[in-house]
């Protein structure tokens, strides 16, 4: 059929091997996260970023991992800590960073700031505030895809944290029953705001919520882009195949506090300086590469790459005009 045929060339087959130019461009994506993650952070230290800002360090090998899976079409949503997911889906770094700023080149022309701006061309529907809200809407881009029969696969992500939410197991339900191509993803970064997940949930293998509802879950190493890819490969494949859904909970670590006015007083430094030295994910890639041949020649270019893209971002979004007055009169009302 012409949708399978199309399903071959949007999505990799779940045997496709990640080969070097796959890992390079893994480890630039992660690294171009935390460069932009660093720099938001000193903006917003600034003032320059006003509202909430939640910075998505630590955490890069998820996403990145999901969208080498994700085939064209597929659609992203995810909750308030955002920036990352943008990103890896394709957007522009200047965009990002001047919607941060509240500047009218930002992907919402400013309004949106750092939790709510969108981009239809890349198929990333937000960055939603209201925690667990996107688990339902991610759902329902589902039920479009299985509606129109498009072959289409929506990846909904949102944390440990709201993974007990009464709307996600509505979700679960839905998405059972009419075997919804939906990929749920619990980024389960141990600890929701500042309460350690074992202390918030009675289940202690998320991987194992959706199974009252037949969903097949498993529980992926998030510091290691490769073991996220692979587990990524086989729920994207399950979903295009017409099987319903699948739930990824996928263990990764933030290493800031949960948002700019978070202390973290709840771990402790040492808790945190184990994660950095010994799991970080993008460490981890840098090492896989070594290990077959590429040089630190290689790591520098890319290195001087990201910096550059980073500070233009910077630049853009201080230089970049305010949104006009007229602007508070758009987008509130579509006509029918």
């Amino acid at each position: 059929m012409a949708q399978a045929a199309e399903s071959r060339k949007r999505g990799k087959t779940k045997e496709a091997a990640v080969n070097q130019p796959q890992l390079l461009d893994a480890y630039r994506t992660m690294l171009l996260i935390r460069r932009f993650e660093e720099k938001a952070g000193q903006l917003y230290g600034m003032g320059l970023i006003g509202g909430f800002c939640h910075l998505y360090i630590g955490q890069e090998a998820v996403v990145t991992g999901m969208q080498m899976a994700a085939g064209e079409g597929d659609q992203v949503i995810t909750s308030y800590r955002d920036h990352g997911h943008m990103l890896a889906a394709g957007m522009e770094a200047r965009g990002v960073m001047a919607e941060l700023t509240g500047r009218s080149g930002g992907y919402s022309r400013g309004k949106g700031g750092s939790m709510h701006m969108f981009s239809k061309e890349r198929n990333f529907f937000g960055g939603h505030g209201i925690v667990g809200a996107q688990v339902s809407l991610g759902n329902g881009l589902a039920f479009s895809n299985w509606y129109r029969g498009n072959d289409r696969v929506s990846l909904t992500y949102f944390g440990d944290g709201a993974s007990n939410q009464g709307q996600v197991y509505e979700s679960f339900n839905l998405a059972a029953m009419l075997k919804l191509p939906v990929v749920f993803i619990i980024e389960n970064n141990k600890y929701g705001m500042g309460t350690a997940v074992d202390r918030a949930s009675a289940s202690h293998d998320l991987s194992k919520n959706g199974a009252p509802w037949g969903i097949p879950g498993i529980k992926v190493d998030g510091m290691d882009v490769v073991a996220v890819r692979e587990a990524a490969d086989l729920a994207i494949s399950t979903c295009r195949a017409g099987k319903g859904p699948y739930l990824l909970e996928v263990e990764t670590y933030r290493y800031r506090g949960h948002s700019m006015s978070d202390p973290a007083r709840y771990r402790t430094r040492e808790e945190v300086q184990a994660m950095r030295t010994q799991h970080d994910c993008i460490e981890n890639v840098r090492h896989k590469l070594e290990a077959i041949g590429v040089e630190e020649a290689a790591f520098r270019a890319i290195d001087d790459e990201v910096k550059g893209i980073v500070q233009d971002a910077a630049d853009f979004a201080q230089t970049s005009p305010e949104p006009d007055e007229a602007e508070l009169w758009t987008d509130i009302l579509v006509e029918g």
